[in-house]
């Protein structure tokens, strides 16, 4: 049999990146945590790692490792919990990002409710700097959110390109694209104090362009809706594009952002811990199109 163990340190290391960085994580000495890969590697008989000097990256097999040590150690929990007769019961004030519900938070946000359906998940969506305000002050259990890099706050779950995106899909759309910047550039953004609009009007001070703010709104189906409409282009993560929307390769880059959970001040609940553990441990499927509607997923 696997070793649930070995498990656990593998989709460590290939949540991040490589063997010191899983080692601080876990709390282990890098050498214990190299010695779990090679042993795991030598139960399954196959290489799970590329790894050189520079960089530590999943071979193939690895890659589909990852979805069966999701598998196992979900099974494992399951039947531990069945057998403890530790269901788990309460409720989260939960805080997302406008970015992250659109598209593939509401998939993880199903597993867990049908893993724990004694748990109520309370959730509130809005701007990313609100959340934070509110968790800080104990007005919400957990939230995920951005943060600027360099900011300190939050455990990091993943981190994105912020790029310009605007209308596409038809030939005016594709000559509009392909044309030269023009000042002012209209700009659909959400209000004060959004990170991406800061972003987004900086990089446009940077490069010494004029804009014109054409569209505010406060949710994402406002915004997208105006970038629809040839309002203007807005700025989002790269990974999170909204359907119809395309890059805008000649604005300036808007930098990165950085996803990050963040719990409030104190102890945490064993649910609001199962929810945590449950988006970090699919990091890797956030935004990337590979988490969807299933009649038979579970977390």
């Amino acid at each position: 049999m696997i070793d649930p163990e070995l498990l656990e340190t593998f989709l460590v290391v290939a949540r991040n990146g490589g063997f010191s960085s899983a080692a601080r994580e876990l709390g282990l000495r890098q050498s214990t945590v190299s010695g779990h890969v090679q042993r795991l590697e030598t139960q399954v008989g196959k290489r799970l790692f590329e790894r050189d000097p520079h960089r530590v990256e999943l071979t193939p097999d690895g890659m589909a490792m990852v979805g069966f040590a999701r598998d196992i150690l979900d099974s494992v929990a399951a039947a531990e919990g069945y057998f403890a007769g530790t269901d788990l019961t309460g409720s989260i004030r939960f805080g997302a990002s406008e970015d992250l519900v659109a598209e593939d938070l509401p998939h993880l946000l199903l597993e867990f409710r049908r893993a724990h359906p004694r748990v109520d998940l309370d959730l509130r969506v809005g701007l990313s700097e609100h959340l934070h305000e509110q968790v800080q002050s104990n007005r919400l259990d957990l939230v995920f959110i951005k943060r600027k890099p360099g900011e300190r706050h939050g455990t990091l779950v993943f981190d994105d390109e912020l790029v310009w995106a605007g209308r596409g899909g038809d030939e005016q759309a594709a000559a509009s694209l392909a044309s030269p910047v023009a000042s002012p550039v209209p700009v659909v953004t959400y209000p004060l104090p959004s990170l991406t609009r800061q972003a987004a009007l900086a990089a446009l001070d940077a490069a010494s362009l004029g804009y014109r703010i054409t569209c505010v709104s406060d949710n994402l189906l406002g915004l997208r809706a105006a970038a629809l409409a040839g309002l203007g282009n807005i700025v989002h993560a790269r990974s999170l594009l909204p359907n119809g929307l395309v890059e805008v390769p000649q604005l300036p880059s808007p930098g990165r952002t950085e996803f990050v959970l963040v719990t409030r001040p104190g102890p945490v609940s064993h649910a609001a811990s199962a929810l945590s553990q449950l988006i970090l441990a699919n990091a890797d499927r956030i935004g990337r199109g590979s988490l969807g509607w299933s009649d038979h997923t579970v977390a």
